[in-house]
């Protein structure tokens, strides 16, 4: 909290630049948004990693998505949760089966026969939380729920997971090794009760890479007794294996 409190604070006395472009103005420009506002779609990494639900995804992470993902998660600028989180929002949207999502910022009431969704953010690593002083992913997940209800889905966001052993940094790990490395490094905190009847509870990220993470998550929500019926993300990263991807759109 106090970390988010001097961001927003530097940003009213320091120079406000588009993150990507660096134009002045906003922190994401008009035309530098567009990057987020493409259609959510289903994802998924090739081969997807045991117990991954299916996944959604708005954007491709690269060019201006990965400078405005970085610039959230690395620089602290906590203005792009807006944008983000409302991306990661729509994102959330395309994984309800047979319902037709209102855009976020319309005006819809599906609260009459909607489930409530409970947003579950990735935790930070004891280390990273350290090194951002805060919790990126928990902000993203919240300005996601507080979009869903602006638009009538009920929506809260729910930080229920933690590392229980340290795991080592995933970048330069392949798929084989980002499974190994966090295998068992989640679990629910003990105070946790049980999902509200009837929710969809939906495991969120910023980026899907090898989905690793995301099938780590899930799999301690169903060890402490939630059932995960989807994911959702702002951007899913293309790699290359020889001639294949690691990470196809499956629209």
């Amino acid at each position: 909290m106090f970390a988010e409190l001097t961001a927003a604070a530097l940003d009213l006395v320091l120079p406000i630049a588009c993150t990507a472009c660096v134009a002045p103005g906003s922190v994401l420009c008009a035309q530098c948004s567009t990057a987020l506002s493409g259609p959510a779609r289903r994802v998924a990494p090739s081969p997807p990693p045991p117990g991954l639900p299916p996944t959604c995804a708005v954007a491709a992470y690269g060019g201006v998505v990965r400078e405005v993902l970085l610039g959230h998660k690395e620089d602290g600028r906590s203005g792009l949760a807006r944008p983000l989180g409302d991306a990661l929002a729509r994102a959330v949207l395309a994984t309800l089966p047979g319902t037709t999502p209102p855009a976020v910022g319309g005006r819809f009431d599906a609260g009459a026969y909607c489930p409530s969704m409970v947003l579950v953010p990735i935790p930070p690593s004891a280390a990273a939380r350290r090194r951002r002083g805060d919790d990126h992913a928990l902000r993203l997940a919240r300005r996601a729920a507080w979009a869903l209800r602006g638009v009538g889905w009920p929506a809260y966001a729910a930080a229920v997971l933690h590392h229980v052993r340290a795991v080592a940094d995933q970048g330069e790990l392949d798929a084989v090794a980002r499974a190994r490395n966090l295998a068992g490094a989640l679990r629910m905190r003990r105070t946790v009760g049980s999902a509200p009847a009837s929710a969809r509870v939906i495991v969120v990220d910023d980026v899907l890479t090898t989905g690793a993470t995301l099938a780590e998550a899930a799999r301690a929500l169903r060890a402490g007794g939630w059932s995960p019926t989807a994911a959702a993300v702002v951007a899913a990263t293309t790699l290359r294996r020889g001639s294949g991807p690691i990470v196809t759109r499956v629209d």
